[in-house]
C-alpha cells in the first residue's frame, strides 16, 4: 500500500494528473496532489540509503525533501542535538523547523526551566507548546480527571495528555512530517527502528539519530555547549513526567526508569493511532452502560 502524508486528515481525493499536461506539478491546481507519496518499496530503498548517512546528512534531506516538517520533542538529549544540527546546517531554507512540545503538566520543575534555556540559545526557533485539551494546570487537570489519573487509568492518561494533544497539533500546525528522538540503542520496541516510518495515518516520522548511542548523544552535548536537562546529572538519562520518571542504575537501559515495574515502554504518541480508537470506543461503551445502569437504578418503582 503506498503511503500519502495527505492521507493525515483528509482521505478523499487521490489523483495526481494534472488536467492540462497530463502530469502533476507544484503548479497544478488539483487540491488533491498528495504532498509526499511513498510506496512500500519506496520506503525500503530510503531506510536503506539514509541508513549510511550521519544525522546532519540526514536532517538536510529532511529539509529538502519534505514539505510541513516539525520537530516533536520533550526536550530529552537527542531531540536537542537534533535541534542543534538543525541550527548550524547550512543550506537555504525558508524558515527553520519549528518544535512541537507537548506540555502534560506534569513535567519536572527542570524541564520547564530548560525550555526557557532552549528559547534563549536558540532564538529564531518556534516553539508550540500543546497542553491537555480544557485545562491550563495539574489542579485543574486533578479536579477534571480525578488524582493520580496516570494510576487509574493510564491509558486514558496518555490519551487525554499525550496523545490528543499531539494529534490537535499535527492538524492545527497542518504537520506531514516531524522529527523524532528516538534510537535503537534506547530498546524495548525501539530495538529496529527505521530512519523513516509512515504511521497510520500517513504521518511521516524521522528519526535521523536512530543509529547513535546514549555515548554519542551525550559527547556531541559536551563537545557543543547544548543545553540540557539537569537531572541528567542525577541519573536519569530519559526524563518524561515527574510521576513516571526515576533515575536508573549503571548498567540499566537508558529508559529503565520509564514506567518502572510496568508492561510499558511507549508514551502513547508512537504507539498506533487504531489502539486508542479502540480505547476511546470502549471507554464511551462503559459511560454508556453506567449511564444505563443509573438511570434503571433511579427510575420509578413500579407498586406491588
Amino acid at each position: 500500500m503506498p503511503s500519502h502524508s495527505a492521507l493525515l486528515y483528509d482521505l478523499e481525493g487521490m489523483s495526481v494528473r494534472d488536467e492540462e499536461s497530463g502530469y502533476a506539478s507544484a503548479s497544478s491546481s488539483d487540491e488533491s496532489i498528495s504532498d509526499v507519496f511513498f510506496t512500500k518499496s519506496h520506503l525500503t530503498f530510503l531506510n536503506r540509503q539514509l541508513q549510511n548517512l550521519e544525522p546532519p546528512e540526514i536532517l538536510r534531506w529532511c529539509i529538502t525533501t519534505l514539505p510541513s516538517l516539525y520537530q516533536t520533542t520533550a526536550f530529552g538529549l537527542t531531540g536537542l542535538v537534533t535541534l542543534d544540527m538543525l541550527s548550524k546546517l547550512k543550506i537555504p531554507r525558508p524558515q527553520v523547523v519549528d518544535l512541537i512540545f507537548l506540555d502534560t503538566l506534569h513535567h519536572f520543575s527542570e524541564t520547564l526551566s530548560l525550555v526557557d534555556r532552549v528559547r534563549k540559545q536558540y532564538p529564531l526557533v518556534n516553539i508550540h507548546m500543546y497542553k491537555p485539551n480544557g485545562v491550563e494546570t495539574a489542579q485543574e487537570f486533578a479536579q477534571q480527571y480525578g488524582e493520580k489519573l496516570w494510576e487509574t487509568n493510564d491509558q486514558l492518561y496518555d490519551w487525554v495528555a499525550k496523545v490528543e494533544p499531539a494529534q490537535r497539533a499535527y492538524r492545527e500546525l497542518q504537520v506531514h512530517a516531524v522529527l523524532t528522538g528516538r534510537r535503537r540503542s534506547q530498546g524495548g520496541k525501539r530495538g529496529d527502528l527505521d530512519v523513516v516510518e509512515v504511521d497510520e495515518a500517513g504521518l511521516i516520522k524521522i528519526n535521523p539519530l536512530a543509529n547513535w548511542t546514549f555515548k554519542q548523544v551525550q559527547d556531541y552535548v559536551k563537545a557543543n555547549n547544548v543545553p540540557y536537562n539537569e537531572l541528567l546529572d542525577r541519573g536519569y538519562k530519559s526524563t518524561g513526567d515527574w510521576h513516571s520518571t526515576q533515575p536508573i542504575k549503571e548498567g540499566e537501559d537508558e529508559r529503565a526508569g520509564r514506567w518502572k515495574g510496568q508492561q510499558k515502554t511507549e508514551c502513547g504518541i508512537h504507539n498506533p493511532r487504531s489502539k486508542y480508537a479502540m480505547f476511546l470506543r470502549e471507554q464511551e461503551l462503559k459511560k454508556q452502560d453506567e449511564a444505563l445502569h443509573l438511570a434503571l437504578q433511579s427510575g420509578p418503582k413500579m407498586e406491588s
